[in-house]
């Protein structure tokens, strides 16, 4: 789930100089470039300046100067420009489904414990709406950048997502820890002292978090191998406008290898 995660919103903590490599269970993508959208200008960027441009979807401008285009030339442009642009909310979209999962799953296992509508879980589902609202808000179609260094969204993203999920979980259980041990004491009273049955029942607990989350995850592992074939398509449509407008620069923004999976 984590790697599916971390090719999602397309990070690295490992990154060196201005290339950017991240790895999953379905591909392997190198960074080499940062881009951002803003309205309809798309921006591939190297060493903080602007390498190419695209506006409209259709006008390609390199070094400030439009660059005439033949109609199998403005045809893949245009492409090109749209999978970019589709790329967002498919990332958006793995990692809403990451917060919902990881709400739903953690909240299903407090209601089996405390009973349904309890303070834990409300709170916890609070905590990740919130998280939820950010993304929406950060995570735009028309106002999207991702720098050299794999930064997204001025740092939204920089540290692990999986990680800030798993902060908001720990914080709110701490923070619940009263409603916990009255629950945790009412449950080892039920079990009439007997700490056996007390401690296969936590352990049951446990288990169920474990098996909520990973049964969840596999809807993030199919879309983030759906999100794969997206960057290699962008990938492969990068190399056709440079094999087929001499202008274009040789700077390759994104590049895939999914051999090593195919393989597996």
């Amino acid at each position: 789930m984590k790697a599916i995660i971390a090719c999602a919103v397309l990070l690295s903590t490992g990154a060196m100089a201005h290339d950017t490599h991240f790895s999953t269970d379905s591909c392997d993508v190198d960074l080499n470039a940062g881009f951002s959208i803003k309205n309809n200008v798309i921006t591939m960027t190297k060493h903080d300046k602007a390498i190419y441009k695209i506006v409209d979807g259709r006008t390609l401008i390199i070094n400030s100067e439009t660059i005439a285009l033949n109609a199998a030339q403005q045809e893949a442009v245009s492409q090109y420009a749209a999978e970019i642009k589709a790329l967002i909310p498919e990332v958006k979209g793995i990692a809403t489904d990451a917060i919902e999962l990881a709400s739903e799953g953690v909240s299903i296992a407090f209601d089996e414990l405390l009973g349904e509508d309890n303070k834990v879980g409300n709170d916890l589902s609070s905590e990740l709406y919130s998280l939820k609202q950010e993304l929406d808000e950060r995570f735009d179609v028309n106002n999207f950048t991702i720098e050299e260094d794999g930064t997204v969204q001025g740092d939204f993203l920089s540290e692990d997502f999986e990680q800030r999920i798993e902060s908001i979980v720990e914080k709110t259980v701490e923070n619940s820890m009263g409603t916990l041990l009255i629950a945790v004491g009412q449950e080892l009273l039920l079990a009439g002292g007997d700490m056996d049955a007390f401690e296969h029942k936590m352990e049951k607990f446990g288990e169920q978090i474990e098996y909520e989350m990973e049964s969840r995850a596999n809807v993030i592992e199919q879309r983030g191998e759906k999100l794969c074939y997206s960057i290699e398509k962008i990938d492969l449509l990068e190399e056709k406008l440079k094999s087929i407008i001499p202008e274009m620069p040789k700077v390759n923004v994104v590049s895939v290898d999914n051999s090593q999976h195919k393989k597996a």
